[in-house]
């Protein structure tokens, strides 16, 4: 298996800059690492998001304030 060096890291590191933009990189790491521990804990069997009610409602319920489109449901 092919070892990965600085240099080589570094050459990474810019063109995700350059793809992404200063704006964007945070978002994406973060995307990322979230992503990851959720896979990590798939593989491990680890289902305490799933039987914690608080942890579960942060997870369904948006983070943010949503728009409205003006019509009424019913």
């Amino acid at each position: 298996m092919a070892n990965i060096g600085p240099f080589e890291l570094i050459i990474v590191l810019v063109i995700a800059l350059l793809v992404l933009g200063p704006k964007r990189l945070p978002d994406a790491g973060k995307s990322l690492g979230k992503g990851l521990r959720e896979f990590k804990d798939a593989l491990a069997g680890d289902d305490t998001a799933e039987r914690d009610p608080q942890t579960r409602a942060r997870v369904t319920e948006p983070s943010g304030p949503t728009e409205s489109d003006g019509r009424e449901s019913g």
